[in-house]
Order: structure tokens, then sequence, then C-alpha cells
């Protein structure tokens, strides 16, 4: 998703889509002749929402299944089919590749076209909780097109738990091209023929009402009610066509936890007194969720898939592309326990049911009874990172002030938009610090491509946060992350609100000679 390049994109898709022609092509690695490559083909399928069937994409791997897996250490050796009739491109959120095969078209490799394919081959040096999509334009996430992939450690594979991998997805049955235009005021752009098809019930959108937040209670980590934090000035002043906090702009035919909705959700059999591991995976393009455990009391331990300081609580946020790892212990005496991903601000609802033998379901409703919370920054000013970075002086510090106009529903990076922003220049071997200032009422879920960094500082207090690829910038606030400038190349730094990045908040970190 490229924001106003969009259509510069579309245009030099067909020309760049002949550098990768219809057969596989890989960078030369180690695996190049070993063994042959783990399959993932980009594909369709239709799935029931609301009753109504829909046609989706698909991430699907040898045996048919959403996803891939792996043990740390192994190689990612993953040969990518485009089974589609249209180009595309698929991004491993939160790996470290080569930027070459980082999965951005243009910014990093060609677009694979339809029936081509291209072979990944790097190394996998941490486990944890990642995931994949495609970066190639809303109407691929919004159908679908993304799926969980898991590295574990040798020793969690040896550890007496249940995994359970819950993605969380927004869906909307109507074109997201049309929706944006209809968030921009214009009509929709034409678009080249795609598959799978748009269907003709509409999304509908809330209207953009400013100043329509809810304040309502937030358990955050087990430790009573928290409140946004909005920052020392608490206004919105100065910007245009902006006023107090917006959280959604749209509102989006379902909430889907593994695909399904609370009206047939996925029920998992789990062991009395049993240990779970719940890998969860916000992959919604525009909402932030709050994950409910309900009569369960969970120890978070991993973030964006890395090891944390285990923080304990019922409820805790999962702002765009986070991922949280929570470890729960069920009750001896078993039970059917839903766990929840409640949309920020609002009270629709998704999720599963865990559910030991002989446990009866019940019935959940798709809306609950009050309003969520807002996803602010209290959880991410306590967690503290198991492995954090050494302690040293930043080399060089950039800022990036996330900016926009909400009437004309344009987002920008220093003052413009993609394409005409400049990118950030870092040298290899640096300890960079980007200095994240969000001066819009919307929040901004920043990700940074190709890199893991540690938070290390909120609204000027410095402190040993959490590693992560992707930090929620709530409107007003300054969020500060460092990184080592260790992996060579041109990586996307965008907001991971895809409407938002498809209308420009996305920008580039160039090292010094890519």
């Amino acid at each position: 998703m490229m924001g106003s390049a969009m259509s510069r994109r579309r245009l030099l898709q067909s020309a760049a889509g002949l550098a990768v022609g219809s057969g596989a092509l890989a960078l030369a690695g180690k695996n190049a002749l070993a063994a042959a490559p783990k399959a993932l083909d980009v594909t369709t399928r239709t799935i029931e929402v609301n009753g109504r069937a829909a046609t989706v994409f698909a991430l699907l791997d040898a045996a048919g299944k959403r996803g891939l897996a792996f043990v740390q250490g192994e190689p990612f050796y993953v040969r990518l089919g485009n089974r589609l009739t249209v180009p595309t491109l698929i991004h491993w959120h939160g790996l470290t590749p080569p930027s070459q095969q980082d999965g951005v078209p243009i910014l990093s490799q060609a677009p694979i076209p339809g029936g081509g394919s291209y072979v990944y081959d790097f190394r996998l040096t941490e486990s944890g909780t990642y995931w994949m999509h495609s970066h190639d334009g809303l109407d691929q996430t919004q159908k679908l097109m993304s799926a969980p992939l898991i590295i574990r450690s040798p020793q969690e594979q040896k550890r007496d738990e249940q995994e359970v991998v819950v993605m969380l997805n927004d869906f909307t049955f109507k074109d997201p091209m049309e929706i944006l235009a209809g968030l921009q005021g214009r009509a929709q752009a034409a678009k080249p023929p795609g598959e799978p098809a748009g269907e003709a019930k509409g999304a509908g959108m809330s209207g953009m009402p400013m100043g329509s937040m809810n304040m309502g209670p937030m358990n955050i980590g087990g430790k009573g009610a928290g409140s946004m934090n909005m920052g020392a000035s608490g206004g919105m002043a100065g910007m245009p066509g902006m006023a107090r906090m917006d959280v959604n702009d749209i509102d989006f035919d379902a909430y889907l936890a593994n695909e399904r909705t609370l009206a047939d959700p996925e029920v998992v059999s789990v062991e009395r007194g049993g240990r779970v591991r719940l890998r969860l995976i916000n992959g919604a393009d525009s909402t932030n969720f709050f994950i409910d455990l309900g009569a369960l009391e969970g120890e978070l331990i991993a973030v964006d898939g890395h090891p944390i300081v285990p923080v304990r609580g019922r409820i805790f946020p999962a702002a765009m592309a986070q991922r949280l790892d929570i470890r729960l212990r069920l009750p001896a005496g078993g039970g059917a326990f839903p766990v929840l991903a409640r949309r920020e601000g609002d009270v629709e609802q998704t999720g599963i049911v865990l559910a030991s033998k002989g446990a009866k379901v019940a019935r959940i409703a798709d809306k609950a009874g009050k309003k969520a919370g807002i996803v602010g920054l209290a959880l991410e000013q306590r967690l503290r990172s198991k492995d954090p970075l050494p302690p040293r002086r930043a080399d060089r510090t950039l800022e990036a002030v996330l900016g926009g106009d909400m009437k004309k529903y344009l987002w920008t990076i220093n003052g413009a938009g993609y394409g005409k922003n400049k990118p950030l220049m870092v040298g290899l071997g640096e300890r960079v610090e980007i200095v994240m200032q969000n001066a819009t009422a919307m929040s901004h879920p920043m990700h940074l491509h190709g890199t893991v960094f540690q938070v290390v500082a909120i609204n000027g207090r410095r402190f040993n946060g959490a590693r992560r690829d992707t930090v929620m910038v709530p409107p007003k606030d300054t969020v500060t992350f460092a990184f080592e400038a260790d992996n060579f190349g041109r990586w996307a730094f965008h907001c991971h609100n895809g409407y938002h990045m498809e209308a420009g908040m996305m920008t580039s970190v160039d090292y010094l000679g890519a």
C-alpha cells in the first residue's frame, strides 16, 4: 500500500513484474541446493460471513492450512506461488530478511505476476509470533490476504502447554478503495480488475464523528481502571481538519477471529487444568482491540514476538499489527471460557471459546453491553524487555512528525505523503533513535520493516521498554524507539492502519549508500 503513489505503483507493476517472470526466482542462498522449499500459495476461497458467502484470498501451505510454522534456526526457505491472475507480494511482518526479500512492491522487490513464483531464502534467528500479509493494496489485505507465521524455539516445543493461535481481522463486503474514496470525499478511482470480486453490500462509514470518543473504564494488566494518555496539552488545536480525538472512522460488516464471527465461533477443545499459550495477532486494517479473557487471568509473556517481564491481567490492548502471547492456566473443574476481542471505543466484539470436554458453550452476542475503552500507552509504559538493547548513546536521532488532514483524509510523515516526503537516512552500524510525535486526532500504530526496535521513551520519560516492530502513538503523544542499524537496505516505515497508509502515512528508512 503506497499512499499517494498508488496510481504510479499500478503503472509500474506491469514493467516490474517482467523482472520476476512466470517461473521461480530467488537470490542465491545457502539453501538453494538443499531440500525443496516449503510451499506457500496465494489463492482464493469462499467463507461465510454473517450468513453470506464471501470470496476472499488465502495464504495456504502445502497441506492447505493457513500460514506457516518454523523452528528457530531453520531457514526461511519458501516458494511463494501466486495462483491469482493479478500481481501480489507478501511481507513477512516482524522478520528481518535481506531488504530485497521484504515483500514491499517497488521499494524492495518487484511484484510477483499472476501465475509466477519467488523463492525466499534467509535464516530465522529469533522465535516468536509473527504474521504475513500483502503489501500491495487495501483491496488485498481487506479481503484477508494475511496469515499467521509462527516460529517456535526448541524450548517452547518441549513445554507442556497447548498452543492456540488467534488471528483477528476486520471485514467489509464493500470495495475498500470505495470506502477510502468516500472518506476523502471523491469519486472512486478506476482500478484494474482483480480477484476476488466485490459484493454489493456496503460496509457503512461512521461519518468520522469528531469528538465522539468514549472514555470508558479500561483494565490494563489486571491493575484496575486506567485512562488514555492524551499528552500534556490535551487539546488538538492547530491541525487543519482536526478536532478532539477520533477513534473509529469506518464501521465494518464483521469482526473476525480465525475468520469466524461470534455467530459461529471457533470452539477449541482444552484440558481441565491445562496450560494454554494464546498467540494473538491483530491483523485488522483499521481496528484496535482489547483482548478480554473474561473469567480467566493470564500472563502476558511476549509482544510482537519478543519476551517481556510477565504482566498479569484479564484485559490487554492490541493495536493494529501487534501480537500478544498470553499464558493461561485453566481451572481444574473445566468449563467454557470465551476469549474476546472488543473493538476499541465501541460495542462490537469477536473471539473464540476455550472449552473442556462436556462443557456447555453458551451463545455470545457480537455486541457487548457497553463500549470498550481507548487503546493508549498505559500498558506500554509498564512493559520491560527480557532482552533489552545494550546501553549505548544514539549516534543519530531522527524526527517523524505524524500529521494529516481529517476532512480531506490525507495523512503525512514530516509534512508530506509517501512519494513526496524524504526518506529517513541512517548509517550502517549506528545506534539510531526515531522520535515520533503525533500531531493528529487519531492514533497511529507505526511499523518499521526489517528491524527489531526497543521503546525507550514516552513523552520524554526514558525507560527500557519492550522490543517490538509496531508501536502505537496516540494523539498528542511522543514515542521514541531505538534500534541497531545492522540490516542494510531500504525499509518501509508506515502507519499500520491500512487506510492511513494508503492515504499517505508512509516513508522509508534508507541506509546511506543503499
